[in-house]
Formats: structure tokens, sequence, C-alpha cells
């Protein structure tokens, strides 16, 4: 029964494994089919080329860059190119000014769009809202409190929040807060009178002073507004994310929206807004999401947001609601940037270094089955068989991942895998050796398959936890193609626990029950007779049979080297008796 149990549970193994690799070869197929993906990892800038595209600041009169704007700037766009890190772009800056970004491949229109636009993010109060024609439109949706079920939220606008109810300036006075309708004077009445929204451009509302009142327009030209000074600037932004909303009673709707997350200044910041907003009935209950100098919501406020979680509502699609939360993620750059230049560039060492790590690869692989025939004799095979498996695993691991988000594979994470290749081999060796020792022990064969098993998997687990945790803290703290390196080193070690397991374990389970392994044939690398000295209890060793005589000696010197010291003086004790005699 134990042995037919033990097969079952080999084979069981095999069978997860291969549902595995299988859902890898879907996943990828999937890819390929409707998202343009392909069945080969994409390369980085070193080995493919790209495009570069140099940003350059847009300034008012007089104006400068500040290293400080400059260096925020730079962390900005790479979240926004390679928000995860895997993806090979390269973010610099050039003469203290301009910010170059080198792209592998050909970029996509939505990687464009994030780099060129979603320049600056600011929080204005609304003071005059009206509709440059005559047809109506819906408000973008409301703000509440995401963590408040007791505050109530409407996805459609209120009569008192229509767009085009404009309200008409109080005399000229000094203003006491960004809402006071003294900001707007005859004069911007006048020309917010002949505003056309087709006139609003990036540079000039990028270069509008966050203390003053700004003229703008929703960014489809739908609605034009008058906006208060910045109340909540876009670097205030810790987190935004698009998902489902739940209701008050916990159930989860099918109505969108966007959740932000201010950190502690921004907290405070929105909540003295929201305080002086739920005030209002008119459109100044409503704040303006200033994006480029455009408006990309105008959500109206239900309730003081005091937690610095507030949930956006309305009438939002999946896609829109995502685009709204990348927008509010990644658009907090400290000054505004235009594309300056776009040009495309060749790989800086090329498909011939590419293959250069690839024969290197083949011959760690090559130079290690050597190794393992020579030293395991048949166990080479399972060796080999192995490596293989783990092989194709991180290939569709890392063409998924490709595929899906954006990870390059540079030389850097050539040899990070070609490196792989010593750390997983290093696992069957430990485990080999383990099975070995328990031959040395007496075991039988398929018993000391188990038993290594045991012993092994705990030394395995340790080395492969400390190689993952040393990938995470390289890749944390490095930058460039050294992540790539880390990337693929901490992919290639979750392989290994996941191949070690799941093929060579049950590989050798499989392998004790049949008569070439089972029985310690001399080629099979599990002989007893051949690996030393049988242990058989305290201080005792059986002879192996057929073991020349210098072998003998070898293993009565490794045996007396194992007995304790309790046993070597009783050993002495009795000698010294016998003498007596």
């Amino acid at each position: 029964m134990a042995r037919s149990t033990t097969e079952r549970k080999a084979i069981r193994s095999l069978v997860w494994l291969l549902v595995i690799i299988i859902a890898l070869i879907a996943a990828n197929g999937a890819s390929v089919l409707f998202n343009n993906g392909q069945w080969t990892p994409k390369l980085a800038l070193d080995l493919e080329g790209g495009t570069q595209i140099t940003l350059s600041p847009q300034l008012a009169s007089g104006e400068t860059v500040t290293p400080e704007q400059l260096e925020r700037a730079v962390a900005i766009i790479r979240q926004r190119v390679d928000a995860s890190g895997v993806s090979e772009a390269e973010i610099n800056t050039q003469g203290n000014q301009n910010i170059v970004v080198s792209i592998p491949g050909e970029p996509d229109d939505a990687t464009r769009e994030r780099i060129s636009s979603s320049a600056k993010l600011e929080f204005r109060p609304v003071l005059v809202a009206d509709v440059p024609s005559t047809d109506a439109i819906d408000q973008e949706g409301t703000v509440d409190p995401g963590t408040d079920p007791s505050a109530s939220a409407s996805a459609a606008p209120d009569a008192s929040a229509a767009p085009d109810a404009t309200t008409e300036p109080t005399p000229s006075a000094s203003p006491t807060d960004a809402s006071d309708l003294a900001w707007v004077t005859p004069e911007l009445q006048e020309q917010f009178d002949t505003f056309d929204c087709a006139t609003v451009n990036a540079v000039g509302a990028n270069v509008a002073p966050t203390d003053e009142p700004l003229i703008t327009c929703e960014q489809d030209g739908s609605i034009k507004y008058i906006l208060g000074p910045v109340e909540v600037a876009g670097e205030r932004i810790a987190d935004a994310r698009a998902g489902l909303i739940t209701s008050p009673t916990g159930v989860t709707t099918n109505e969108w929206g966007v959740f932000i997350e201010f950190d502690g200044d921004g907290t405070t910041e929105f909540r003295t807004v929201t305080e002086r907003l739920i005030t209002f009935t008119d459109v100044r209950n409503q704040f303006a999401i200033v994006l480029d100098g455009s408006v990309i919501s105008a959500p109206r406020t239900n309730a003081a947001i005091t937690d610095g979680r507030p949930q956006i509502s309305g009438n939002f699609t999946e896609e829109s609601a995502l685009t709204l939360a990348d927008q509010l993620k990644f658009g907090a750059l400290p000054i505004g940037f235009e594309i300056q230049s776009s040009e495309n560039i060749s790989a800086t060492l090329g498909v011939a270094q590419l293959q250069s790590g690839i024969i290197a690869g083949i011959i760690g692989l090559i130079l290690v089955g050597i190794y393992a025939f020579l030293q395991y004799r048949a166990l080479g095979g399972v060796v080999l068989a192995s490596l293989v498996v783990a092989g194709v695993i991180t290939y569709l691991i890392i063409t998924y991942l490709s595929n899906q988000q954006g990870f390059r594979l540079s030389l850097a994470g050539v040899a990070g895998l070609v490196i792989s290749i010593g750390v997983i081999a290093d696992s069957f060796i430990v485990y080999f050796e383990r099975i070995r020792d328990e031959l040395r022990d007496g075991r039988s064969v398929d018993g000391a398959v188990e038993s290594g098993w045991k012993r092994a998997w705990r030394t395995i687990l340790i080395s492969d936890v400390i190689n993952f945790l040393a990938a995470v803290v390289l890749f944390v703290l490095a930058v460039g193609n050294v992540r790539g390196f880390a990337f693929t080193l901490g992919i290639t070690t979750i392989v290994d626990l996941i191949v070690v397991a799941l093929f060579t374990h049950p590989m050798m389970q499989l392998l004790a029950r049949t008569r070439f392994f089972g029985s310690g044939h001399p080629l099979s690398g599990l002989d007893p007779m051949a690996l030393g000295a049988v242990y058989r209890g305290r201080a005792q060793f059986r002879t192996p049979v057929g073991v020349t005589t210098t072998k003998v000696a070898s293993s009565s010197k490794e045996a007396q080297r194992r007995q304790t010291i309790a046993e070597r003086k009783a050993a002495q004790l009795s000698g010294e008796g016998k003498d007596a005699r």
C-alpha cells in the first residue's frame, strides 16, 4: 500500500507540473491572439535599440528649473514609463534642464501619451462654469469619502451643480479663500465670456501662477471654467486606482470609480477644501482636477473628506476610470514638459552579444551535464531533464511577462539566466548527496529517496529563500540593467523550487522503484557498495561486498572517524583488557 501511495503522489506532482506548463502556454497563446503578443521575449535597449525622446521644460519668462524639480520629474517619468521596473527604459537628464527618455523598441501611442502629456496636476475649486454650446453636458461625477458608508453618493448631477449655472461675480474685493468670488473681477469675467476652448494649450496653462485664478476647459472642450487658485498640488497624491464601487451595505456594485489616497499634508489640505466646499450649493461645490491646464474631472463634493481617501464616482466606464487613475497617479510633475525631439537609436550591444550570452549558457549547460554524468552516472539524466524543464518554464514565464508587463530582456538579464543554471544544479546536488548519505547509513534506495528528500528540502528551501531575498534587495535598490539581472535571478530561483518539488523528487520516487535504480546498479549512481562502508549501529560497520582492499581500508578509517568519543574510549579499554589477559 505504501508503495502505491508514493507512486500516486509522484504522479500527482508531475500532473500539477504539466498543468502549470499548459497554463503558461495558454496564457502566452492568448497574448499572441488577443493582445499583439509574441512567442519570444522582447529585447532591451542594449540588444534591440529603440526610441529616444527628449523633453524640454515649459517655463514662463525668467523661470529656471531647479535640481530638485528635475530630480522629481525624472522619478515621476520613470514611474510612468517603467512603473514595474522591468521594461529596461532609461531616463536621464541632459544639460541640467532637459530629460532624455530612451525606450526599447517602438513605443505605442499610450506610452508616448504618458510621456508627452500628464505633465502637471493640481486641484482647484470651481468658481464659474458654463457650457460653450447649447447641448446639455453631464458632470464628470461626484467625490465621496471612500471609507464612510453613511455619506450619500450620487452619480447623476443635481440641478444645483449644472455646468451652465454661472455665478455673478461680486464687487472687487480682497478674496478670503480660494472659493471667494472676489477672484472673478470684471476683467476676468470679460475674458471668460469671450474665451474659446479651442485656444487652450498646455504651454499657457502650465505656466499659469498657482496663486491666481485660471480660465480653462474640459479636455473635450464641453465645459469652460473659472477656477480658483491651486489648493492641493498633484504631488500630494500617494496612490490612485480604479475599481468597482462598494455600496454602504458592503455590496460590490457594477459602477466604476476612482479611489485616491493623499499623503499626510495632502490629507490635511484636502480636508480643509472639502469642509468649505460642502457649504456651497452652486458650482462652487465642485473642485476641478486640472491636468496640463485642462480639466479632466470636476466632481461635486458630497461630504467632507477627513481621512485623505476620497472616492470619485460618476459616469465612468472601466477604461475611463483606469485612465483617470493613471493620470492622477503619474501626473504630478513639478513643472510641465513638451517633446523636443524623437529619434530612433541603435542597439548598444546588438544581437551578437545576445548570441554570445546564449552560447555561454549552452556551454554552461554542457559542463553541468558532463559533471553530472561523471559524478552521478545515470542520475545525470535526471539533472539534465530537470534543467530542461526549468528552462521551459522560465522561458514561458519571461515571455508572458514580456507580453503582459512590458518586461525586456537585456544582456544583464541573460547573465542572470546563465548563473541560474548553477543555482538550479546545486539543488539537485544537495538532494542526490542526501540520498547517498542515506544509502551509506544502510537504507534501501526507495527509503533513501524519501529520507534524503526530507533532509534536502530544508536545505534547498533555505538556500533559495536567501537567493531570492538577495535578488529582491538588488532589484529594489538598483536601477537600469542591474534590475534586469536581479529580476531574472529571482524568477529562476522560484522556478528552481517548483522543478525540484514537482519534477526532480517525483522522478526519483518513480525511478527508485525500477529494477535498474532500485537494485543499485553500478551505473545508476545509487550503488550502496560503491559508496563506502554501510553503518549498521553503535560503532558497528559491515564491509561492503566486492570492494577493493584500498576502499575497505578507506572505509574503516571513515568508520573510525564516525565513532563517538565514548565509543572510542570503550574500544580502547576493551583492547587494554585483552592485552592484560
